[in-house]
């Protein structure tokens, strides 16, 4: 394997943070988005990143981008959950069409929409998937095409993982949409889910620091392989929510229940509300990912504690001032990376 990697998605919360990791390995990135300029300004902290341009919507763009490189990332979604159906179903041909032509192995950060709200309480890779939703259908669709094409020569690896956060994770998350307002002091947070029903988190740079791990050791792995990130988990669900609070510095801050009904009442004219609504038996049920199979396979699951992370996130989300060891703990993490 060369140490060369496309993203696809680079602008995004999981794509940005994987790009980050890869860099720190000593991957040179490539990264396709249609605007450049705007993405070298905006992610300057991603300075060793080649940036090309190109449309994830265009299969000859992100196979010139491809050229040449031995992994894929494919971490491209709408925003806002806007426009699933039309998406990103074609989004994942470009990405396939461009690692057939690399002869690189593609990956994509999976998430829990494929299991449906009869899903057991914890799932391992080889638990059922029954969606009932249509971005579920969608994610259990995009693994299916990602399987005949493992059989027709395409490597691949998934990695499922729950609810994003991070300090970079974007606004396109559940952390930075409900639970917190993203550059304002935490005064009270709200939690979306039933109290009493677990919830698994993936905090991105431990993510992100999994795939390159499980990407370094590519001729392990088999043409199509399927790993579950076990992440931060809770049997009660708003312990995440006080750990939150507590990382902010205020132990005592209320927290409160998501407006629901009013999602529901402006759902009718808001795609993305109606969009959440249908995900919501995930805040309503019990699921955790079992990280048995990564950890055999890694020897651990990368793990920065919650304190520290949700600490990072805070402050990346403009919600507190930057931890005064911010920059020794980036340090620290590259060289374990």
């Amino acid at each position: 394997m060369n140490q060369s990697v496309l993203i696809v998605g680079a602008t995004g919360g999981v794509g940005s943070e994987t790009a980050r990791a890869f860099l720190t390995r000593g991957f040179h990135v490539r990264a396709v988005t249609r605007n450049p300029e705007r993405a070298r300004r905006d992610f300057p902290e991603l300075a060793g990143v080649e940036w090309v341009a190109g449309d994830a919507l265009r299969a000859s763009d992100v196979v010139r981008a491809a050229a040449g490189v031995s992994v894929v990332v494919h971490a491209a979604n709408p925003p806002g959950y806007r426009n699933w159906a039309g998406t990103v179903l074609p989004m994942l041909e470009s990405s396939i069409a461009a690692a057939k032509s690399a002869g690189a192995r593609l990956v994509l950060p999976g998430t829990v929409y494929n299991f449906g709200p009869d899903h057991p309480h914890v799932v391992d890779e080889s638990a059922p998937q029954r969606p009932v939703t249509r971005k579920g259908k969608i994610r259990v669709a995009m693994e299916e095409r990602l399987r005949e094409v493992s059989a027709d020569g395409v490597r691949v690896l998934i990695v499922r993982a729950g609810d994003f956060f991070g300090p970079r994770a974007g606004g396109n998350n559940w952390f930075s949409q409900g639970l917190v307002k993203p550059g304002r002091p935490l005064r009270s947070l709200v939690y979306p889910g039933r109290h009493d029903v677990s919830h698994a988190w993936a905090y991105l740079p431990d993510l992100a620091r999994t795939i390159v791990r499980l990407v370094a050791r590519d001729a392990e792995l088999g043409a199509f392989e399927v790993f579950h990130f076990g992440g931060h988990a809770f049997e009660h669900g708003v312990e995440f929510a006080r750990a939150t609070r507590a990382a902010a510095g205020a132990p005592h801050a209320p927290i409160r229940r998501f407006p629901w009904f009013a999602i529901y009442l402006l759902s009718p004219f808001v795609e993305t509300f109606r969009e959440m609504l249908e995900m919501r038996y995930l805040w309503q049920s019990s699921l955790l990912l079992d990280n048995h199979k990564l950890v055999k396979f890694l020897g651990e699951e990368p793990h920065t504690p919650l304190s520290v992370a949700l600490a990072e996130t805070l402050a990346g989300l403009g919600c507190t001032p930057p931890p005064r060891n911010a920059a020794r703990r980036a340090q620290s993490v590259g060289a374990e990376a």
